[in-house]
């Protein structure tokens, strides 16, 4: 997989993530856990994204 492809994957993945804080946050009763845990995956996938920004840059 080219770094490109890579960095497309990740931003997807990003934008996913994101989708499903806004879902689990909508609900009536939000389970904060949940929402904890995506938005530390969400950090994780922003760090990956800068560090492969570099590399393609």
């Amino acid at each position: 997989m080219s770094l490109e492809n890579h960095l497309h994957s990740l931003k997807e993945r990003h934008q996913d993530i994101e989708k499903q804080i806004t879902q689990e946050s909508q609900r009536p009763v939000p389970d904060a856990n949940r929402v904890s845990s995506l938005k530390r995956q969400k950090l994780l996938l922003k760090d990956s994204i800068e560090r492969a920004k570099i590399k393609v840059a």
